[in-house]
């Protein structure tokens, strides 16, 4: 789940961010940021005090950080390679004011030189066992953690079960919880559902554009299934996630599928590592897909990693893609 992409639209994801984030203004707390409050961590209640030296993994954690204005309690932040370059952001100004902290996964040496005292991420693409970095060895460490709902889904403790916007908007809200901003979460969720709506209401009538995500892959895709934002994007825009029967979060199908699906239109995430103009390249070379209608056609839409994984991106990248859906529905 990556990104780089269409610079087009950086004026109005920067304005959205202003309206989103106040771009790190100073927010007042909505109550005394002492002792300790209860917020669901997954789906385990979690005990948590104000957080003062946050770090965030990839650009979804720290979009929601710096989108409830909360930059003063960020130490920092871990952004692999793969991602998009943090100049690209909306909160541009908010990544300069705090430190870069490693350019490789997440891990708990990071975490523990850093004197960090509170860590969001998500299952699997932050925290995971194989890595030596879950919240319950920093529950042991004494260092608070927060997941992203959406990857609740595989979390093997306490799993949860939550529709990608939707997930968006409960860690916004829970995060507000955390650090006593609730009514600036309450505020930017309604501002992000706001949009959403906008968009539903200009989808096109009739029969759903068929789309296939592609992540990457060669012998076998990996795609989207239902239970990551991207399914959430192409359905609210007017089109069908030709893989929304799986529930599934990011997952390997066949290329026979993709063939028997016909999608109209190949949503190509982008990042660093992987640039879509190589993906494209290869859809059409490759005799599974480049008889597909959308290769013929050549109906490619390139969504931004940070458009694609959870985070309040998600909505510049639901608006982009429904302008996309709109012309070629004419």
């Amino acid at each position: 789940m990556r990104t780089n992409r269409s610079r087009a639209a950086v004026g109005s994801a920067l304005a959205a961010a202003l309206v989103l984030g106040g771009c790190g203004a100073e927010i007042e707390p909505d109550a005394k940021a002492s002792g300790e409050v209860t917020v669901k961590r997954c789906g385990e209640p979690v005990r948590y005090t104000v957080p003062e030296r946050a770090v965030a993994y990839e650009g979804g954690s720290a979009d929601k950080l710096f989108a409830l204005g909360l930059t003063e309690h960020v130490h920092g932040y871990v952004m692999p390679p793969a991602n998009p370059p943090v100049s690209e952001s909306p909160w541009a100004s908010e990544y300069a004011k705090v430190r870069m902290l490693s350019d490789d996964l997440l891990n708990k040496e990071v975490v523990v030189e850093a004197k960090s005292d509170f860590v969001v991420a998500g299952w699997n693409s932050g925290f995971k066992d194989e890595r030596g970095i879950t919240p319950e060895i920093l529950d042991k460490l004494g260092i608070q953690s927060f997941m992203h709902t959406e990857s609740c889904f595989n979390y093997p403790e306490y799993p949860e079960k939550v529709a990608p916007f939707e997930a968006l908007y409960t860690d916004l809200e829970r995060l507000g919880k955390i650090f006593r901003v609730e009514k600036k979460a309450t505020e930017v969720v309604d501002a992000l559902r706001k949009r959403v709506k906008e968009v539903e209401a200009q989808a096109p009538a009739g029969e759903p554009v068929s789309v296939f995500l592609y992540d990457s892959g060669t012998d076998q895709p990996f795609t989207a299934g239902n239970q990551v934002p991207p399914n959430d994007i192409i359905e609210k825009a007017g089109g069908r996630n030709v893989f929304d029967g799986l529930d599934e979060r990011w997952t390997q199908v066949s290329w026979e599928s993709v063939a028997e699906a016909e999608p109209e239109v190949v949503v190509i995430l982008d990042y660093g590592d992987l640039p879509a103009e190589k993906k494209i390249g290869f859809l059409k070379k490759s005799p599974h897909t480049r008889a597909l209608p959308a290769v013929k056609r050549n109906n490619f839409f390139v969504l931004d990693y940070n458009e694609g994984i959870s985070g309040p991106r998600n909505i510049d990248g639901l608006e982009k893609f429904a302008a996309y859906v709109r012309e070629l529905r004419g």
